[in-house]
């Protein structure tokens, strides 16, 4: 058993980690220095305390020595020496020291030491390239989950938007080698840091759209359409002003809602809270409601809503509703992958009741369902429900 308070190989090794963790691009580019000192904690070792654990410690010391040399060149063992009796001078394990962010990346294994050696290379195609770039070991972070090929795509469309070029280009339309046709989508922000540029100059893509359908009986009955499409940007009208708008994150429920006087029901498609956040007609409405799976993404999309700039209030997404509609929970996703617990995102604009249930659907203690799907809920109580909320 090792001696309480001292220090373990593996904390080392954790340590080691942990420091370069923090500081390894930064190193590789000269901005930083390593401190390769590890303090084992013997301090403590004195006197009466010393005495009293000293056969564990001179075994623990032995096995320090004994790591310290199968850990190869630049690990060293500091000792520190204490009396352990008259006459009785002993040496301790003080500290290790590891000298350098190489020595520390053999130690923890292949991942870390392929990881400097991608980060050293990336840094001389960066220097070379683009020498005007300030943090370079910044950029080196942002790329580093970045596959080779993507990175010398990044670098290829750096050089593109940081020489002339023209004007007026979607990203889709960016003519760089190798460049999918959402790659810049996704590596737009990356690719601009790298270009020294403060925006990329691209036209927006195609424009959002929100799928609605008009639910209100008496523009039915004239013969008015049921389904429409508003297109961001563009002319913002719709056959009627709606009194209340429920955004349904289901396109079947939108679609499929009973008829209701003055409300327009809206797909809310996943996660495009913007979308519908920029239509001054959906903010003009006396009410705005969002439905959604009882589920930790449809709170979070719910938050998404509000993130936006919509103050939407939630239908049936709170614990009693849960309670009362829990015969109908699953426990795996549409591809058949189990629904587990995970770490809450941040929810302020959840009210107290909403944040309730999504702390116990990310929770991994909570051992019920963790989705109720919207569907399963009827519409004509999902109507009934909506009426008294709304009701003059």
């Amino acid at each position: 058993m090792r001696t309480d308070g001292l220090r373990s190989p593996e904390w080392l090794l954790a340590q080691c980690e942990k420091r370069l963790r923090t500081c390894w691009a930064e190193v590789v580019c000269g901005r930083a220095m390593w401190s390769p000192r590890f303090d084992l904690g013997t301090s403590q070792f004195t006197g009466v305390r010393l005495r009293a654990v000293w056969s564990g410690l001179h075994l623990d010391t032995l096995e320090w020595r004994d790591w310290v040399s199968a850990a190869g060149a630049g690990v060293e063992l500091v000792p520190r020496t204490v009396s352990y009796a008259r006459g009785m001078d002993q040496e301790i394990p003080a500290a290790v020291t590891v000298a350098d962010i190489e020595v520390a990346a053999r130690l923890l294994g292949a991942a870390w030491v392929d990881r400097l050696a991608r980060t050293a290379r990336r840094r001389a195609t960066v220097a070379a390239a683009f020498p005007e770039l300030d943090d370079v070991a910044g950029l080196l972070r942002a790329v580093d989950g970045s596959s080779d090929v993507d990175f010398e795509i990044t670098c290829r469309a750096a050089a593109w938007f940081a020489a002339p070029h023209p004007a007026g280009l979607t990203a889709r339309q960016v003519p760089v080698e190798g460049m999918g046709s959402k790659w810049l989508d996704e590596h737009a922000g990356v690719v601009r840091r790298l270009a020294g540029l403060d925006d990329l100059g691209l036209l927006p893509g195609r424009p959002s759209r929100v799928h609605v359908t008009y639910l209100d009986p008496a523009h039915l009955a004239r013969g008015g359409r049921r389904h429409d499409v508003a297109t961001v940007g563009d002319v913002d009208t719709v056959a009627y002003r709606p009194r209340i708008v429920l955004i349904c994150e289901n396109r079947d429920t939108a679609q499929q809602f009973p008829p209701l006087a003055g409300v327009i029901a809206i797909e809310g498609d996943g996660r495009g809270a913007r979308a519908v956040a920029s239509l001054e007609w959906v903010h003009a409405a006396e009410h705005r409601f969002y439905w959604g799976d009882m589920d930790a993404d449809g709170l979070e999309i719910l938050h998404g809503f509000r993130v936006a700039g919509l103050a939407v209030e939630s239908l049936f997404m709170d614990v009693p509703t849960y309670e009362l509609w829990e015969k109908y929970g699953v426990d795996r996703d549409h591809g058949g992958r189990p629904l587990g617990p995970r770490t809450p995102r941040e929810v302020s604009l959840l009210t107290p009741s909403e944040r309730e249930l999504y702390l116990l659907l990310c929770s991994p203690d909570w051992r019920r369902h963790r989705r109720i799907e919207q569907e399963r809920i009827p519409l004509d109580v999902a109507r009934l429900a909506l009426s008294e909320k709304v009701k003059p």
